[in-house]
């Protein structure tokens, strides 16, 4: 395989995992970021994100000299002999005003290095960027000897290498055809499906995937209420749907509501696409009214719990919470649904003590002003009311309930993932409290 001179302009999720990853496949890589202290630590193969094989794929680019890292974007296309022959754009789109995709970072970058880029190279739009970003990048950068390329990336956090090296797809879209077949070679290795179209319907694949993935996560939501008014289970409604291959048994578990870094602001992001086209897109709408909802209702699943009425008041309740990263083998707090109930809980007049195995007690976050967090799960257990499982971390399972039932002052547990073996926490003493299950205590057992 010919390997290409690629510079990558920001090393968050996307960025390094995309570095890293192209250095693997024998590509000779650089990579930017504004923050001059993470660029040492990246040097030094030190990372500040939790990513299973990230670390070691970095430290493997660094010995063999095909990763690099330096702390502006010139630099990252000019440290090549000849020039970067592809630039990858993985900067922040984080939701603006409105909903609407912040490109500013986008832009800034395009006006920064569009005088440094050799004829012929490519720019690839890495980042989820809503449809029309492509021409808007062409007419920024003013070149017409550089293609601009839309390749969205697809990669889950906690998966992101494995997303990367073993992808589904791979989407690349380009007005040129020869820009597109350039960028779709960097990845002939994988031999994964690759789909090459144009610019928008490129750009639009992305939010469309995670757009009904939302959707997909709402409805089961949605049916895990009717599970409970109905007296059916949700586990065994689900297991009868995942069978049917056009369903599929992924995004079918009840949970908290969705969050994260990429399904809150991309399905906003889609809305905002959709008005601009003069399009309501009631069902998306829909979508993210029934995730707010969703959140309540689990603070509602906490009163019926705790004090045996829906509308019980939770003022000086004393609640220990089990995990508030969006979702278990990450350190992310984006959006996360945990750290949103947490904040419903707080606003009910809760006290919260938390545990989660990603998180050390002392790092500094925002929102560790909702609550006080805690070295392992025994000291969120000690002297609450009732524990609240918000994340899906499998440790969890795992915990001493019989040890958990003499520490808390009352045996109740809602566990909005359904995560846990309900026997054996009831064996323990606790009444157990699931989403959409059948069989789920109703009110509040005490010690």
């Amino acid at each position: 395989m010919f390997a290409r001179r690629i510079a990558v302009i920001g090393t968050g999720y996307v960025g390094l995992t995309t570095g890293a990853c192209l250095a693997s496949l024998g590509h000779r890589v650089v990579c930017a970021d504004l923050d001059r202290d993470k660029i040492k630590r990246l040097a030094a193969g030190e990372l500040d994100i939790c990513e299973p094989r990230l670390a070691e794929l970095v430290a493997d680019g660094l010995a063999s000299g095909r990763l690099s890292f330096v702390a502006t974007a010139v630099a990252a296309i000019t440290e090549h002999e000849g020039g970067a022959e592809v630039v990858f754009l993985c900067v922040p789109t984080p939701m603006g005003v409105g909903g609407v995709a912040d490109l500013s970072a986008v832009e800034s970058v395009v006006e920064e290095c569009r005088e440094h880029l050799p004829a012929g190279c490519i720019v690839v739009n890495k980042s989820t960027v809503p449809v029309g970003t492509a021409a808007r990048t062409s007419e920024l950068l003013g070149r017409a000897d550089v293609a601009v390329v839309s390749n969205p990336e697809f990669l889950r956090e906690g998966a992101a290498v494995a997303d990367f090296l073993s992808p589904d797809r791979i989407v690349v879209g380009c007005d040129d055809q020869d820009g597109a077949e350039k960028v779709a070679a960097l990845y002939a290795r994988l031999g994964a499906p690759t789909v090459l179209t144009d610019a928008a319907s490129a750009e639009l694949v992305k939010y469309a995937a995670n757009c009904f993935l939302a959707m997909k996560l709402s409805y089961v939501n949605a049916v895990a209420e009717l599970c409970e008014r109905l007296g059916a289970d949700i586990n065994d409604v689900t297991e009868g749907m995942g069978y049917d291959r056009r369903i599929g048994k992924e995004f079918l578990r009840p949970g908290p509501g969705w969050g994260g870094s990429c399904l809150p602001k991309d399905t906003a992001a889609m809305l905002q696409v959709a008005d601009s086209a003069d399009f309501e897109f009631r069902l998306l709408r829909a979508t993210i009214d029934t995730n707010t909802r969703q959140r309540q209702r689990m603070v509602d699943k906490v009163r019926l719990a705790v004090t045996g009425d829906r509308k019980g008041s939770l003022s000086h309740m004393r609640l220990g919470l089990l995990g508030l990263t969006f979702k278990a083998g990450t350190d992310d707090l984006r959006d996360s649904p945990a750290i949103a109930v947490a904040a419903l809980l707080r606003q009910a007049g809760a006290e919260l003590v938390a545990y989660d195995p990603g998180l050390p007690p002392s790092a500094a976050r925002p929102e560790f002003g909702l609550l006080r967090v805690v070295d392992d799960a025994y000291q969120a257990a000690d002297g609450v009311d009732a524990l609240v499982v918000l994340t899906e971390w499998p440790e969890f399972r795992n915990l001493d309930w019989p040890r958990l039932a003499e520490l808390v002052r009352g045996r109740v547990v809602v566990d909005s993932r359904n995560l846990l073996d309900q026997d054996r926490v009831r064996r323990a003493g606790f009444a157990w409290t699931g989403v959409g299950r059948r069989g789920s205590d109703r009110f509040a057992a005490t010690s």
